[in-house]
């Protein structure tokens, strides 16, 4: 995926639904089966010719429950860039919220060709600290800015999602499910000949 994008450019968010749809898919599949991938990235996304998305590189998985079977997860690893909050300030944490808060910085890079933030530190990153403190109109304006169409680069239903994904407070952030019901999941994808 990552070479994907560095060749074709950033995705309409049409054909990043068509993606991300897949990611969740394979995700909640990972996830049913009682494992954590823990370092969801685009280098660990393989996309075949048939522009089908395979989750690769199962070398930091663990059991969803934790290994102790308390429902939480304390090695501190992943790569930074994709890595909850809860990571970096290494507390405990829950192996599918961390999961999908990596997708939410995925679908970001698909549709604007570049990541959020340097790395999800409210006191270090100061793109993260504008969604650590609910000032997301100061982030989406500083995501805005280069982009054609300014403030209208990205959906209403586009931003809602994400900065919802990558609340600060993983009690905050959406489930799975509640992600695939979310109002920018429903809408159009494209056909795999408008993909072609």
């Amino acid at each position: 995926m990552f070479d994907y994008v560095a060749n074709t450019g950033r995705f309409s968010e049409k054909s990043a639904r068509y993606y991300f749809k897949q990611l969740l898919s394979g995700l909640g599949y990972c996830h049913r089966k009682g494992i954590a991938h823990r370092d969801i990235k685009p280098e660990n996304i393989l996309v075949d010719s048939q522009l089908n998305l395979k989750i690769a590189d199962f070398g930091f998985a663990a059991p969803v429950d934790g290994k102790d079977g308390s429902g939480e997860l304390k090695t501190c690893l992943g790569t930074a860039q994709y890595m909850a909050p809860e990571i970096h300030q290494k507390k405990p944490y829950k192996g599918k919220s961390v999961d999908l808060f990596a997708t939410a910085i995925i679908l970001f890079i698909l549709v604007a060709e570049h990541p959020p933030f340097t790395t999800a530190d409210a006191a270090k990153d100061p793109y993260y600290k504008c969604i650590a403190q609910n000032r997301s109109d100061l982030f989406w304006a500083a995501s805005c800015k280069n982009k054609p169409g300014k403030s209208e680069f990205f959906s209403a239903e586009f931003k809602d999602l994400v900065q919802s994904m990558l609340q600060n407070d993983p009690q905050h952030r959406p489930s799975l499910s509640e992600v695939l019901g979310h109002a920018w999941l429903q809408g159009e994808v494209p056909t795999e000949e408008e993909l072609a």
